[in-house]
């Protein structure tokens, strides 16, 4: 059956009954989505309905089909999924009829931006009934490396994964295809696994194998002698992009240089060297990062683009060099510069909350939308999550940061350089003269960037941008105080998200494990407000470094303001005052109480909860929460 029989196809739904067969779905979860389906008044699917509220999970479904390999056509899934409706798949059609390229329907759709790569290629997987990986050259066997060329890869179009003696794992656009097999089989000459990948996926890694090869067929001597002080860097640099650091942290002691990295959010020591030897690794860091080497008096920042010599990856590194009383302490922040977002549902908000943010903020014409917590807290991942949703082809987005962090294809982005002129202000200036319908400001530092925002809202375009503060109200109330009239912040802020990074659970050794009585008494819970939590904690095991956490997991607060939140600003109350009425009338759902439900869900603990979030009212009840937040118990 092709993609066009989709369309004249019953409207009565494949998938959701087997679900229903298989026990992943209830017969009453399904009627409630029909009556809200009705409600709707729009053209949905039943599924789509069960995916949005959060009843069953994408990844339950792919693994489920996949598992059992349903043949159903791509159009009609991608229908029921809720990627596209009937009129948009019925375009795509008409469109392929005069293609000159004979591009396929699901490609027409990725072109013209009504689906991404990642949900195609997801479905396509599904289809086939095999997995979709994303090559990663950073996490390629080197032996595996050296057996192609990128120019063998990019004729045949595939990227190796893994290999053992037997079989060799390749991903590619089409596992089908049997010259692409065979092209693999000659060169590795095992039996060949092919598995799906994303096409950008696959196009960055073999630039990237391309630019390593490039480099070592070319006349250049690379110092890795660790003794020395080009040597001494990349090896830090290097261990840091293989333990997964955000941060890497050269700090002289008394009587020593310690070296500490911050993995899943926390600093754990990795190496030391003498003190004698710190001023030519410093020395060397600075000029790499186009630093003045001969200042030792004063602090000092600058940028790295580092190319892993290993596997040509390249990473951007922001640096910053302060003076201490024992010498010069350097800080690098590690930017892989990714093509890869999340989808806005992955990115781990509550449903409710999801449905409401997307709602009542993104899908409004105009406003500011703020995205706000610490450093590393994973706020730029969310900014650009929301971007892919508004990413498409009707939509003008261009964007000022500093620097470019994601790589997205089809929006205009500006990665700041004050050294060349291109400051805020200067950017800001030129920015709504390009036409934008969304402009994206990598954060809110000052008054100006903050006046630009509001001033941009105030003309009827979208923004979007970040901003450093505690929690949602903070970001409200830190506007005022940069003196800001009430009247514009409340006629123009439509949303401010606050978000926090916690570790979790390592899933090799979880196990339950109840929290201790006062850990729940300091957040304010007591005996009953926690029934029917499923608390967990790793043992600790090789995978997490016998720290029992791998990974982190988001958790989110998100304030969109409505009339009485708005009156509460203009009448300039109090932060937890405005924070009450928020509560009870805008559905606000704090940090704690996000945190909280994430840790009786097993994904993180009561203890991370505590260090990490803010703690400025006493949460609620687990049962209200799950019911306010559409979690599943």
């Amino acid at each position: 059956m092709s993609a066009s029989d989709s369309i004249s196809t019953p409207s009565s739904e494949l998938v959701t009954p087997f679900l229903i067969k298989l026990g992943l779905l209830e017969a009453e979860q399904v009627t409630h989505a029909e009556r809200v389906r009705g409600k709707l008044g729009q053209e949905r699917s039943v599924l789509s309905v069960l995916l949005q509220s959060g009843t069953i999970e994408d990844t339950q479904v792919f693994e489920a089909l996949r598992e059992h390999r349903i043949k159903i056509p791509i159009g009609r899934l991608l229908i029921e999924l809720g990627y596209v409706n009937r009129a948009q798949l019925r375009v795509a059609l008409e469109l392929q009829k005069t293609s000159e390229n004979n591009e396929r329907v699901g490609e027409i759709l990725v072109r013209k931006r009504i689906i991404t790569e990642n949900q195609l290629s997801q479905v396509y997987a599904v289809q086939l009934g095999c997995d979709l990986i994303d090559p990663d050259i950073t996490r390629c066997d080197d032996a595996l490396l050296r057996k192609i060329t990128a120019d063998t890869c990019r004729r045949n179009g595939f990227f190796p994964i893994s290999a053992d003696d037997t079989e060799t794992v390749i991903a590619c656009v089409d596992p089908l295809n049997q010259q692409t097999i065979a092209a693999a089989h000659e060169v590795f000459r095992t039996d060949i696994r092919a598995v799906v990948g994303t096409p950008s996926a696959i196009r960055q890694a073999i630039s990237a194998l391309g630019r390593h090869q490039k480099s070592k067929s070319t006349v250049v001597v690379r110092n890795t002698d660790p003794g020395t002080a080009s040597g001494k860097v990349d090896h830090i640099i290097q261990t840091a992009f293989r333990e997964g650091a955000s941060d890497i942290h050269i700090e002289p002691l008394k009587e020593r240089v310690r070296v500490r990295l911050r993995c899943d959010g926390v600093l754990r020591e990795c190496m030391d060297y003498a003190r004698e030897d710190h001023s030519a690794v410093t020395t060397r860091i600075k000029v790499l990062a186009e630093a003045d080497v001969s200042e030792k008096r004063r602090h000092q920042d600058g940028r790295i683009l580092f190319e892993d010599p290993r596997t040509g990856a390249n990473f951007d590194m922001r640096a910053s060099f302060y003076v201490t009383v024992h010498g010069e302490a350097v800080v690098l922040r590690l930017l892989n510069q990714s093509s890869h977002v999340p989808e806005l549902k992955h990115i781990g908000m509550p449903p409710t909350m999801l449905e409401r943010f997307r709602n009542s903020a993104l899908d409004v014409p105009s406003g500011v939308i703020i995205i706000t917590g610490p450093t590393g807290s994973g706020k730029t991942t969310t900014l650009y999550s929301c971007v892919n949703h508004l990413n498409n082809e009707s939509t003008s987005i261009i964007t000022a940061e500093d620097p470019v962090e994601y790589l997205v294809d089809g929006i205009s982005q500006c990665s700041l350089n004050p050294k060349l002129e291109l400051t805020y202000e200067e950017t800001l200036r030129h920015i709504v003269r390009q036409d934008p319908d969304v402009i994206v400001l990598g954060e809110i530092r000052d008054q100006f960037s903050a006046e630009s925002a509001i001033q941009a809202a105030l003309t009827g375009h979208k923004v979007l941008t970040t901003f450093h503060t505690e929690d949602s109200i903070g970001g409200l109330l830190r506007l005022l105080n940069m003196d800001i009239e009430a009247f514009l912040i409340s006629s123009t802020v439509v949303c401010v998200v606050a978000q926090r990074l916690i570790r979790r659970v390592c899933v090799e050794c979880a196990a339950p494990a109840e929290p201790e009585t006062r850990e729940l008494q300091l957040i304010g819970w007591t005996a009953g407000d926690y029934d029917g939590a499923e608390f967990m904690a790793g043992r600790g095991c090789e995978a997490c470094h016998f720290s029992g956490y791998k990974g982190r997991v988001a958790v989110f607060e998100a304030l969109v303001l409505n009339e009485a939140v708005r009156e509460a600003m203009l009448n300039r109350q109090t932060s937890s005052q405005i924070r009450k009425i928020s509560v009870e009338s805008s559905g606000l759902i704090t940090l704690l109480e996000d945190g909280l439900v994430k840790a009786a869900r097993g994904e993180t603990t009561v203890r991370e909860v505590r260090r990490h979030l803010p703690r400025l009212a006493k949460p609620r009840p687990l049962p209200e929460l799950c019911r306010l937040t559409g979690s599943k118990r």
